[in-house]
């Protein structure tokens, strides 16, 4: 569930009325929501009790510091996947104990500050990675823990361009291959093998496809511990699923989590591991909102475009992926008001840049607040200043207080980031 609610008429990030925060900071502006991103952790958390399992937030969902430093307090790790995050991750007091490195195209300089600041662990993803890692370390005198991610050949998710296991992804190494750097890295140094990861997509919301690749994480444990090596830790991503239409139950949410840690205990019951989760989007994806103001109203005989103050470069999921957010009016309409089918668009010089199209919304005009839901996750961290627009404000609440944990883009930052040369 979430803790953004209609109060005497107006939608509230928790005590905070959403037209307060627009009048205070401006929009476009994202809102979070402490007590949301809490109860999720806690629920996951909770779910897991009883396990031998770390849970370690991927970040790349919303990095934002406040946002690390509240889920750092409740336990979590970072899954980071480059440098950046994990200095931001270590910014945010996570300690480095709790941070595990993954991504497909890790470079030496990558591997050499992961290595230097001690991190948890590294999944390795190619023989390549084994081999640069192997040189770090050597030259270091260090030794480093990892884990290798394996593609199951088993992709799932909510849209082709974040399915992450099957065999045309390029994420892992076979579990053939598996099995023989696995026999590599025993023979290394500066390489403490412990085990294995994977990880098949994001928006999972059916737990059959990752039934499929937990049983063959399962067998090729098995069938390594058989060969004589050690598997101490499995992986096992994350990818969980949120609804994003937001009439669906509140409680689907904590049922697919339950669901999934019931796979998990008839999954892997006797294997004697460490178990390591990354969930991200669950965490924060309904635990924040963009909110926007109307500009104009473009209406045409066939049908009527609503331009709002956000656009693609703040929220790009809609354009990359054609998905669906749910828009609330900030001003609650009353059950019988007139609805219209509006397009709800932005500013950009792009066709793409469009939220919806005939969606049902109460009567909207110039000045009105909607907000654009469940944009917690990939939502501020996927933004960018395409057009030369601003990077928006992030606002963290808490009860009946908010903080902008991330101010907007001044114009001198925006501009003088560029360099003009002296020959021009």
């Amino acid at each position: 569930m979430h803790h953004f609610t209609y109060r005497s008429g107006t939608l509230h990030a928790e005590d905070v009325s959403l037209e307060t925060i627009a009048a205070e900071v401006g929009t476009p502006v994202y809102v979070y929501s402490a007590a949301t991103i809490t109860r999720h952790y806690e629920a996951f958390a909770g779910a897991m009790a009883g396990l031998d399992a770390h849970i370690f937030y991927a970040m790349k969902a919303n990095p934002n510091l406040a946002v690390l430093k509240l889920l750092g307090g409740l336990g979590a790790g970072a899954d980071t996947v480059s440098e950046g995050e994990i200095r931001k991750a270590m910014a945010a007091g996570i300690p480095t104990s709790r941070i595990v490195f993954s991504g497909v195209g890790k470079t030496e300089d990558e591997l050499a500050f992961a290595v230097d600041a001690g991190i948890y662990q590294i999944n390795v993803e190619t023989a390549g990675e084994l081999e640069a890692l192997a040189r770090v370390t050597a030259a270091k005198g260090r030794r480093q823990s990892v884990v290798f991610r394996i593609n199951p050949d088993v992709g799932a998710g909510g849209h082709a361009k974040i399915t992450t296991g099957s065999s045309d992804n390029k994420f892992g190494v076979s579990i053939e291959e598996a099995e023989r750097l696995y026999a590599v890295a025993a023979g290394l140094p500066g390489v403490a093998v412990e085990g294995l990861a994977v990880h098949i997509g994001s928006q999972i919301r059916a737990l059959h496809d990752l039934g499929a690749a937990f049983g063959r994480m399962r067998a090729l444990t098995l069938r390594l511990r058989e060969q004589g090596h050690r598997v101490s830790r499995l992986d096992l991503g994350g990818g969980l699923g949120i609804p994003y239409e937001m009439s669906e139950a509140v409680v689907h949410g904590a049922d697919l989590i339950h669901s999934y840690a019931a796979l998990v205990r008839n999954t892997f019951h006797g294997l004697d591991v460490e178990l390591g989760f990354e969930p991200g989007r669950i965490i924060v994806g309904n635990a924040g909102l963009l909110l926007s103001r109307v500009i104009h109203l473009n209406k045409r005989a066939q049908k009527t475009f609503v331009v709002v103050d956000a656009a693609m470069n703040d929220l790009v999921r809609p354009a990359m992926y054609d998905a669906f957010h749910d828009i609330w009016t900030v001003r609650q309409a009353e059950s019988d008001a007139t609805r219209h089918d509006y397009d709800v668009v932005g500013p950009i010089c792009e066709t793409s840049d469009t939220f919806a199209e005939a969606r049902r919304l109460p009567d909207l005009a110039p000045g009105d607040l909607v907000a654009f839901m469940t944009a917690g996750a990939y939502g501020a961290a996927m933004s960018s200043t395409y057009n030369s627009r601003r990077l928006v404000p992030e606002v963290l609440v808490k009860g009946g207080a908010y903080a902008v944990v991330r101010p907007r883009q001044s114009w001198e930052d925006l501009i003088g980031e560029d360099r003009i040369p002296d020959w021009v």
